[in-house]
């Protein structure tokens, strides 16, 4: 069972018919369904995901309005819900509090992203990490007639800033130049296994954000960024596969295939969308072309390392 289905099951099961009683009068000002941490919210949970954190439930978003007039009674009546519904019962740990249940929705959006309404400048887009903006854009949004929640999210999903998303490429550039074409070589070089392996998971892990980015879409935290990968159009499927095989190797001059091929169909696509006009094979060449392309003065005076 999904935990994303089983959790709108659960909701049209019993979370509707609570709206439509004692709380009748707030029903047209609440929304519902399940967004935020956790593989289900993701769609990647599985049978191992099933220890912690998660099982039938939902959350009920309310302004700040609302959540001060009814949020205490209408948590009470959500936690008298039954616990075990379609054979699974929910299971919470100490630090996954407070993922479902009844939710005042600035302050949802504020744990993520630091203000109740989001980014408000380039800057704040360019500091939230990818993973809090793929967690405010995931699962599913059951009902909210007030739009209030939704409209917030739709913020989110139509990406970041032009300039801000060029930042981040063009750092990404560098950071997987440096650590695949550049330092994996010179560790092994010099007998330095760990930074060796190092440089290996940091190219991989700075691609796939790179990936997600060219297809404008927020990377996930890092247990799922690889999993993820053959559902993007651009470049997600062969980087997928690239990346699996390069892991399952224990050759270096095989890894080093692995990556001068990955970086060879990154610079077409990079060309591809007019972001360079270079043919060089490393990512560092390309860096500041693209960083080039910022129109924002202040973000276009920060290192192309930074993003």
């Amino acid at each position: 069972m999904n935990g994303l289905t089983l959790a709108e099951r659960y909701f049209d099961r019993y979370g509707r018919d609570l709206l439509a009683g004692e709380f009748a009068a707030w029903r047209d000002r609440i929304a519902a369904g399940l967004s935020g941490d956790g593989s289900d919210c993701l769609g990647f949970d599985d049978e191992q995901s099933r220890d912690h954190d998660w099982g039938p439930g939902f959350c009920l978003w309310l302004s700040e309005d609302d959540y001060a007039a009814i949020g205490a009674s209408l948590q009470q009546a959500y936690d008298r819900l039954p616990k075990f519904f379609d054979g699974f019962a929910r299971s919470t740990t100490e630090w996954g509090e407070g993922r479902v249940g009844v939710l005042q929705t600035g302050t949802w959006y504020k744990q993520y992203l630091g203000h109740p309404d989001g980014p408000q400048t380039l800057f704040d887009w360019l500091r939230i990490p990818e993973k809090y903006l793929a967690a405010c854009t995931s699962g599913r949004v059951f009902r909210d007639p007030l739009d209030d929640f939704s409209q917030r999210r739709r913020r989110l999903l139509a990406f970041y800033p032009d300039d801000v998303r060029l930042t981040k490429i063009a750092a990404r550039c560098m950071s997987i130049g440096q650590a695949g074409q550049y330092n994996f070589t010179r560790a092994l070089v010099r007998g330095e296994a760990f930074v060796a392996q190092y440089a290996e998971t940091s190219f991989c892990n700075d691609l796939m954000s790179l990936v997600y980015l060219l297809n404008r879409r927020y990377a996930p935290y890092y247990k799922w960024r690889h999993r993820s990968l053959p559902a993007l159009p651009r470049l997600g499927r062969i980087v997928h596969e690239r990346i699996a095989a390069m892991m399952s190797t224990a050759d270096a001059d095989e890894k080093r295939e692995h990556m001068d091929a990955l970086c060879a169909v990154t610079v077409a696509e990079l060309q591809a969308e007019g972001l360079t006009g270079s043919d060089s094979p490393f990512l560092v060449d390309h860096g500041p072309l693209i960083h080039e392309h910022i129109q924002d003065p202040a973000l276009r005076r920060l290192s192309v390392l930074v993003g």
